[in-house]
């Protein structure tokens, strides 16, 4: 969805998550376009008296949540995706704000993971609440597709799974995001809806982001491939354990995130044809991954 940009006056916007990539980007974009931004600390998330008392000093008329469960493990997922959105919701409601804008994610289409069910468990709450709400599902972020550039620069092989085209995606930068973010306050087109973003296309596979950071480089391609069989059979050998232990359910967690990372494209699903799809991917945004990965490799 390319959406009518709307220009309005500056609002009073209450932003959790900004100590995050895309949190910071979302507060920077805000503050430069003169917006009275208050950002509600990781600490009165887990205080609903102390957010009670933000939101009552800030008295904000939106707000965005770009909190997420940092490691997506079960429990980590139920309390931050879930509860602490939860209460920030309450306190939304309480001091009589107008939009909720969720930064949420394109995976929750195919929920088959714990933080993917947290999600969609508050999405539903936020939709059922009664405030006006948007939620935006990104694709893949660049940072989360630059972990193999040291080893391209220092001469290894570029990993794969099967043949590096099991998925695709159009991933979309942090600033880019932040600009779809602050376009959706107070804009009707953005108004009740939950909207799929990627950047600007077109889809690429593991292997085309593998030759794109090799042509970077200035370095002929190389890949080594792995089978996605290998997160498979390391939960098998965790799960076992997992009704006992934390730590072997984490694990095994681990295991199925990394599985479907590996298979799954971060892509709109056609609800037809049960299938991604990249033309009913929206594209937003000028930032291209190539041209995070030059910058990248000249900063490392």
């Amino acid at each position: 969805m390319a959406m009518i940009k709307v220009v309005s006056a500056p609002r009073r916007i209450l932003l959790a998550g900004a100590s995050g990539t895309i949190g910071s980007a979302v507060a920077a974009r805000l503050n430069a376009e003169g917006h009275a931004v208050t950002c509600a600390s990781r600490a009165a998330l887990g205080d609903p008296a102390l957010l009670a008392a933000t939101m009552a000093d800030a008295r904000p008329e939106v707000v965005i949540s770009c909190i997420a469960s940092r490691s997506g493990a079960p429990k980590d997922a139920q309390l931050v995706d879930f509860q602490a959105n939860i209460v920030l919701l309450d306190a939304a409601q309480t001091v009589g704000a107008a939009q909720f804008i969720l930064l949420s994610a394109i995976c929750v289409q195919k929920p088959l993971l714990a933080f993917q069910r947290a999600k969609l468990a508050f999405e539903a709450r936020l939709v059922a609440s009664g405030i006006g709400y948007t939620i935006i599902r990104p694709t893949a972020f660049f940072k989360s597709l630059s972990g193999q550039v040291k080893r391209v620069k220092s001469g290894k092989p570029f990993l794969i799974f099967g043949d590096g085209n099991l998925t695709r995606c159009k991933p979309i930068s942090d600033r880019d995001l932040a600009g779809f973010i602050s376009e959706a306050i107070g804009n009707p087109e953005a108004a009740n809806r939950i909207l799929p973003i990627g950047g600007p296309g077109p889809a690429i596979s593991l292997r085309e982001q593998g030759e794109m950071l090799f042509a970077a480089a200035g370095r002929q391609a190389r890949f080594r491939s792995v089978s996605p069989a290998i997160f498979t059979w390391a939960e098998r050998a965790l799960q076992p354990g997992a009704g006992v232990s934390d730590w072997f359910a984490q694990k095994a967690e681990y295991a199925r995130i990394a599985r479907y990372y590996a298979t799954e494209s971060m892509l709109v699903l056609d609800p037809v044809s049960g299938h991604y799809c990249t033309d009913l991917t929206p594209e937003y945004g000028v930032d291209t991954l190539a041209a995070h990965y030059r910058e990248l490799l000249l900063a490392s």
